[in-house]
């Protein structure tokens, strides 16, 4: 076998031999012990050579510095890389992994491997450019080397072509809610009128079935916005201004919009921000929209004299955590991996007395990652449910 057939073969090598090492380390068996075994499994398993050598899938795998140590024909294939200019080399020279906004996630906490590395757990179908223009769904594995080292692989599937079939129905979905926005707009404005008296008195009657009218108008709304919002972002018409922005103002703005429907559940809202306030550099609708939506969510999920708290604390010098607690029903296990995709609705009774569409925790986190954050959540059953996730400070960036 020459060199070279021989490093086509290692990507399958790790993943046999990450399942026996690790079980094997600390027992009493000797070298030749270990190494039999693993010739076994790789008898009984000679497809995955043959797979990662043929599948179209391009394959790299990389030790726990980013540094590459081989990769399939298919990776070469696709982004022209050569064993002597890559082996070896850091990753964020070849890959340069980026969101599909174009926003740089090399070395930044968004970065798939770092996420990884630091969860040990498999994150899939997470979409990236790479390269110069390749747009792909990328699978990162962790392989334990059963020495306290972890490697990683790196999968990555082509989707230009499926993104072309998309971006064809989102400017379908986009041109119809844009449709269907216009008489949305006008109804609602109609029907404000009329709850002002501009066409005579009502009595109370009139005025709350108006209001129930309004309150459907304005929901319907809020779901064409959303779906515009997303579709968007999909094709890549979705954009962050960022500036300075005082959280605690922000953090006001929000508890100020949400009162009405925090007082109309029962439900209490609490600030718990330090001072100095910080001063964050964000898109300050965008970021807006990322804490209503979470309050908003916890408001729905928390049962009458419960409390909902946003609070905020140092995460490193250039991003602070902020949270969004809640003493609800917290979220069943079942639903816990499915939380931030879209349309997602649960099947626990509570969801189904609440309502929603299933979109809101899905735009927070293309918000949160489009400012280069994570945002994650832990939860408990009956005691409640804490969102957090990273924001940039301002550190004078010029806006």
């Amino acid at each position: 076998m020459s060199k070279r057939s021989h490093k086509q073969t290692s990507l399958a090598q790790e993943s046999v031999e990450a399942q026996f090492i690790a079980p094997i380390e600390g027992d009493d068996h000797d070298v030749e012990s270990i190494s039999a075994t693993l010739e076994t499994e790789r008898r009984k398993h000679p497809y995955l050579e043959a797979m990662v050598a043929t599948t179209s899938d391009a394959m790299v795998a990389l030790d726990e510095h980013f540094h590459i140590l081989d990769f399939n024909p298919a990776l070469s294939t696709s982004l022209s890389w050569s064993p002597e200019k890559t082996i070896g080399q850091s990753c964020s020279r070849f890959l340069r992994c980026r969101n599909l906004n174009g926003t740089e996630l090399c070395g930044t906490s968004s970065c798939p491997l770092v996420r990884v590395l630091e969860q040990k757990r498999p994150l899939p179908n997470e979409e990236l450019i790479i390269g110069d223009t390749c747009e792909v769904s990328a699978s990162v594995t962790p392989v334990d080397m059963g020495n306290g080292e972890l490697h990683v692989v790196f999968t990555t599937r082509d989707v230009s072509a499926l993104k072309v079939a998309n971006r064809v129905r989102a400017n379908f979905v986009s041109m119809v809610s844009h449709e269907l926005r216009t008489p949305l707009n006008s109804v609602h404005g109609f029907i404000d009128l009329l709850l002002q008296g501009h066409m005579g008195d009502l009595n109370l009657e009139q005025q709350k079935y108006l209001g129930y009218a309004q309150e459907g108008v304005q929901q319907l709304i809020s779901i064409v916005e959303d779906i515009l919002f997303m579709t968007r972002s999909d094709v890549g018409q979705f954009e962050i201004k960022q500036q300075e922005v005082n959280f605690r103002v922000l953090a006001r703005q929000v508890v100020s919009s949400l009162e009405p429907q925090a007082r109309k559940a029962g439900v209490v809202i609490n600030k718990d921000i330090p001072s100095p306030t910080p001063m964050l550099y964000v898109d300050p609708q965008r970021m807006k929209q990322v804490l209503n939506n979470l309050v908003t969510n916890a408001i729905k999920f928390t049962p009458p004299e419960g409390t909902v708290t946003i609070g905020a604390c140092p995460y490193n010098e250039q991003l602070v955590m902020i949270s969004v607690t809640d003493t609800g029903y917290g979220i069943p296990p079942e639903d816990r991996q499915h939380v931030f995709e879209r349309f997602y609705q649960s099947n626990h009774n509570q969801q189904s007395k609440m309502g929603g569409y299933g979109l809101g925790l899905s735009i927070a986190k293309l918000i949160v990652e489009q400012h280069g954050g994570t945002i994650d959540f832990d939860t408990s059953m009956n005691k409640g449910t804490t969102f957090y996730f990273t924001a940039p400070l301002y550190t004078g960036q010029s806006e």
